[in-house]
């Protein structure tokens, strides 16, 4: 990232690039919403701490899900609004800012690699700023508005809830997990609905909606009936993303089927819901309708795996991205078959493409590590309990097994830190990649060293 100061007769004009915009907009959108969360209409009973507002803020921003506080009985109306606020804000700044980012990569290529590009991502109008933008705002104005009555209703008709108040949580819910936020209203999250179907799945669909990211729903939008004229993207997050969830739904069914603090009181055709449900908001929305302090710790770490990977590109959902993943797998398989290229899907990948993904995987994982020994090293909790919550925390999840109210003061704020790196960290390292243009004229002599 450059910050250049510019000088313009008496006048000199500080110019930000894109990425820097962007870090200062959610830093910006966190000191305002903290400012808010800490006036006395924001809050019932005591006031809030400032860590307790900020950390609130910047959960709600990075849309994780993340809290030190009941949402439901702490905040008020007006707290639960700005909360609201901030989930929208950080769920479309960073659909807005990947989708003008990819535009900005485009349009700074040859023009027969741009050719190339527009080819291979078969996305009509993808040099259109405003059409593009639209229709991200018209399709998550659709979502939400499709889930927030199905959700009203529930509320209103199937659990007895007054109109105003089913409205309310319909709309909270309905925005919450199309941006992968996984707030709620109420103190136990959702395990009052784990054997609800019309609470669980429209949910659900939201939360894989926002995940798909903008590319896929664009791609599935003009060509759905014509696999071959998908882009590259899409190919990899749609089956991506089934594999995922059904993998996810057969873990939580094999591992805490017996187990009577989760799965093991429901009936079988709840316990399959609440597996999916929980395969689903794993990868980044974190709403939850198990409790995951009582699961067993190979469950834990599998959910671990789920939510380090996320969803897909230019979505609400966090993690390293479902296409980080399958390039650094592809990339694996190719080396493990000795062969010279990586191919994906009947597309070869770029060397530049492999370096992408290995350096944001790697520097995800430090994040992560680093947090981890931090935490172990101020607190007492177990590895499994720390390690799920810097993951949750960095991938923007939201998933806890109740330990972040009781974590230190500083630990918290690591956790403030890994949310924000976690949310806006992959995304700006990969575009700075992509747009890094530097080149070497001349080449150093090639040795390899010994591997393994």
């Amino acid at each position: 990232m450059r910050l250049t100061l510019r000088t313009e007769g008496p006048v000199r004009r500080l110019r930000l690039s894109p990425t820097q915009w962007v870090v200062s907009s959610f830093f910006t959108a966190i000191l305002v919403g903290t400012g808010l969360l800490m006036l006395p209409v924001s809050y019932q009973g005591r006031p809030p701490t400032l860590l307790e507002a900020a950390f609130t803020a910047t959960s709600a921003t990075t849309v994780t899900g993340l809290g030190v506080v009941d949402t439901g009985s702490f905040w008020t109306g007006f707290g639960q609004l700005v909360i609201l606020g901030l989930i929208k804000i950080g769920g479309l700044g960073v659909m807005t800012f990947t989708t003008v980012l990819g535009m900005v990569i485009l349009r700074r290529m040859s023009l027969t690699r741009r050719m190339e590009a527009a080819a291979a991502a078969r996305t009509p109008g993808l040099g259109d700023m405003p059409s593009v933008l639209g229709a991200l705002v018209g399709f998550s104005a659709l979502v939400e508005g499709t889930v927030f009555v199905a959700l009203t209703l529930r509320f209103w008709l199937g659990h007895g809830m007054e109109p105003h108040r089913a409205v309310w949580h319909g709309l909270f819910h309905a925005v919450s997990a199309f941006n992968n936020a996984g707030f709620a209203l109420h103190a136990a999250n959702l395990m009052d609905f784990v054997g609800d179907p019309f609470v669980c799945l429209p949910i659900a669909a939201a939360i894989v909606s926002g995940g798909l990211g903008l590319p896929v729903v664009l791609t599935l939008r003009h060509h759905l009936r014509h696999v071959e004229r998908w882009s590259l993207t899409a190919r990899l997050v749609l089956p991506g993303t089934a594999l995922l969830l059904a993998g996810g739904t057969v873990m939580f069914l094999v591992l805490e089927w017996s187990n009577p603090a989760t799965l093991g009181s429901l009936a079988p055709g709840e316990r399959v819901l609440a597996a999916f449900f929980q395969s689903v908001t794993t990868r980044t929305a974190g709403f939850n309708t198990l409790d995951f302090g009582q699961m067993h710790p190979v469950t834990l770490l599998g959910t671990d795996l789920l939510m380090f990977i996320g969803g897909g590109p230019a979505g609400t959902a966090g993690g390293v991205k479902i296409t980080t993943a399958a390039v650094l797998l592809a990339v694996v398989v190719t080396e493990l078959r000795g062969e010279a290229a990586v191919n994906v899907m009947g597309r070869r990948l770029s060397r530049s493409t492999h370096r992408e993904a290995i350096t944001v995987i790697m520097l995800s994982a430090t994040c992560v590590v680093v947090a981890v020994a931090l935490l172990m090293g101020m607190t007492g909790f177990t590895t499994d309990q720390v390690l799920f919550e810097c993951v949750s925390a960095f991938g923007t999840v939201g998933l806890s097994t109740g330990i972040t109210a009781d974590l230190p003061e500083l630990c918290q704020a690591i956790l403030m830190v890994l949310m924000f790196v976690g949310r806006i960290g992959p995304a700006v390292v990969a575009g700075s990649l992509a747009l890094t243009t530097a080149t070497r004229h001349f080449e150093l002599p090639k040795e390899r060293p010994l591997i393994g």
